[in-house]
This record gives C-alpha cells, structure tokens and sequence, in this order.
C-alpha cells in the first residue's frame, strides 16, 4: 500500500505522498481551469487515441488535486457516478509523488508497489501505464493512463506512444493557459489605456455663460476601440483671465506612455499660462519652448483660441501649430475655413506662428477639428 512506498519528498499522515499537498502544484492545478468542466473533443481525441494503439480498454487525461482525481477525459468508462475518484484509489498519485517519472504496472495484482492498493478491485486494475501532464515550470499537474483489466506487457512503442500524447495534452493545456493569460493582460492594459485617456482628457467641458460647447473624442475607425494604447489627442475648455475663456485641442504623434506625457505637458503648460498671456500665438511659443527645455520625446500640433463675450456675440484669437484649421460655420449655413497655418511643436527653437481674429454672431459655430474626414 502506499505507505510502504517511499517517496522522494515523504510521505503525508495517511500515506500518501507529500507532494500532493505542495501548494505550488495546487496552484498550478487549479491554474489550468479544468477542474470540474466536462469533456472536450482535444482531450477525448487523445485518450481514445491512446486506448486504440495500445490496445488497453481504457484512458484517462487525469488531473489531480489534494483529495481527488478528476477525470478530464475517460474512455472505456462508464461515468454515470461521476467523473473522478478518492486519489488513494488512483495511480495516479505515484506520478506526483515520484515528481513526474512515468509509472508502469505489468501486474498490478503481484507488483509490491500496488498489490495492496485499494483501487485494483474497484477500478479493475490488472495493469496500468502513466505518464506526467506537466505545468511550463514542471509542477505534476495529473497523469495521461491507460488502464487493461489484465495483467500485461508494456512495449516500448506503447512508452512511446503514452510519452508523446501526455506531452501533446500538456502542451494543449499550457497552450490554453498562455491564451487566457494573454486575453487578461489584453483586457488589463486596455482598462488602464482608457483610464488614462480618461484622465488626460476633461471630464466636461466647462460651461461658458452665453455661449454652447461641446466636444466629441471618436476613433477614426472601429478597430480603434479594442486599442490597448493611450492616444495623443486631448483638449480643454477653460476660464484664462477676466472676461476671456481660452479652448485648445491638440494632437501627440505618437501612442503609448511617452504620448500621454506630452500630452499632460502640454494640457497643463497651456492652462497655466493662460492667465498670464492671452495670445495663442504666444501661449504655443511657450509650450514649444517648454517641449525643448524638457526634452518632450513627441511632437505635437495643436490649434488654440482665447475669446470673450460680445454684446453681438463673441470675439477671439485663433493660432494653429501645424494643425489642421477650425471651420467656422455662419448662420446662414455658410462654411469657412480661419486661421493661418503655423509651425508644428517640440521640433524646433524658432517658429512661425501668428493670430487670427474672428467673431461670432448669434446661430454661428466654431469647430476646433483633430482631423477632418474625406
């Protein structure tokens, strides 16, 4: 019986070996996901195959927990009262307990390693070959068997052939395990890319009295939605000075951790600075200064205008930094182009950057686009 076989890393109280207890090989059991799920082509592919080469009337994909051997896959069995039995009346525990070597019984009935075991009546047990299903870090997570119900030789091509299928379950099960994984960090670092973005862009624009805003962040195509990337673009709308509001909107070259730096940089130089200078054209000479002094990684364009109320409506400045121009669109529904094109920023110390004058009159729309749809 088992407590009359010694195993490398000893034994539990009941006999059994120690290393089914080993909380890293728990771990990765339970890592797999197959625990208690039901049969599944790949591995009833594999056991039957193994059943027929062999000639054995039954093969089992095992795993193996603390207490229990679940069966992810039987063949030749009758599994009306469940898919699993105690794990003292599995073999499968000498795989665990001898760290991953197969195990083989030609006679179980006479083998001194088994001829007590309490499974060889119940499971009908004359002989029984096993090899290890293995984690990627070499935990014995359970065993790949086959089972006849009469003593027997095991050839080499048998060894052969139960060798290579537990080692194609093993790598069905890592496989499995590498997907999931990969779909987590997928999900994770697309949670963390939109909080970013969420962050570095405002909640709500600030409402300016007498006049409407609104402003609408959408991917250029459907694909963008699964983007796991921090984008480059941001803008804000937000009280300068006095009677004067300052809205801008640019946009990083770039994606990633590096864009949404620059893009801080740039939200919070241009916010800061409002207050003291109210000339676009001057507030984006800044940020470019800032951009080189700091060594900004990414350049950017961007477009930013600083207005006021008007009896008749609304007067501004507008400055473009290699950015595409804001369309003005009339009451009457006549639509313009404003603004003249300038230097894009962080590239260079000098650049050719001027401001527009504009008004607005009841029923009139400025657009401040990121890019303007063909």
């Amino acid at each position: 019986m088992a407590g009359q076989t010694e195993f490398p890393e000893g034994a539990r109280a009941d006999g059994l070996p120690a290393a089914l207890s080993d909380p890293a090989r728990l771990a990765a059991v339970r890592g797999t996901g197959l625990l208690d799920t039901g049969p599944e082509p790949v591995f009833e592919d594999l056991a039957t195959l193994a059943a027929r080469i062999t000639g054995a009337g039954r093969a089992f994909v095992t795993l193996v927990d603390e207490e229990r051997s679940y069966w992810k896959s039987c063949v030749g069995v009758d599994v009306t009262g469940g898919r699993e039995n105690p794990v003292r009346e599995s073999f499968c525990y000498f795989l665990v307990g001898f760290g991953g070597d197969p195990f083989t019984v030609e006679d179980a009935a006479h083998d001194p390693r088994t001829r007590d075991h309490p499974g060889i009546g119940p499971m009908k047990i004359g002989a029984w070959a096993g090899y290890p299903l293995l984690s990627p870090e070499g935990e014995v997570l359970g065993s790949f068997c086959v089972v006849d119900e009469s003593p027997r030789t095991w050839t080499e091509a048998d060894r052969a052939t139960l060798a290579t299928l537990s080692r194609s379950a093993s790598a069905e099960i890592h496989l499995r395990q590498s997907l999931a994984a990969s779909q987590y960090a997928h999900r994770l670092s697309a949670d963390l890319a939109h909080t970013l973005q969420r962050g570095l862009l405002p909640p709500a624009l600030r409402p300016v009295p007498g006049l409407d805003a609104a402003a609408a962040y959408v991917p250029a195509s459907a694909s963008a939605h699964h983007d796991v990337t921090v984008g480059g673009d941001f803008y804000d709308l937000f009280h300068a000075a006095g009677p004067y509001y300052g809205a801008f909107l640019g946009d990083v070259c770039g994606k990633g951790v590096e864009a949404a730096q620059v893009t801080s940089m740039a939200r919070y130089t241009l916010r800061a600075d409002a207050g003291e200078v109210l000339s676009p054209a001057q507030l984006l000479t800044r940020l470019n200064t800032a951009m080189l002094t700091q060594e900004a990684p990414l350049f950017l364009t961007a477009v930013h205008a600083t207005f006021r109320r008007t009896r008749a409506g609304a007067a501004g400045r507008v400055c473009l930094a290699g950015h595409p121009r804001p369309l003005v669109r009339r009451a009457d529904g006549r639509v313009r182009e404003m603004g003249r094109p300038g230097t894009l920023l962080g590239v260079m110390e000098d650049v050719d950057l001027a401001d527009t004058r504009f008004r607005l009159g009841p029923g009139d729309l400025l657009l401040l686009p990121s890019l303007i749809p063909i």
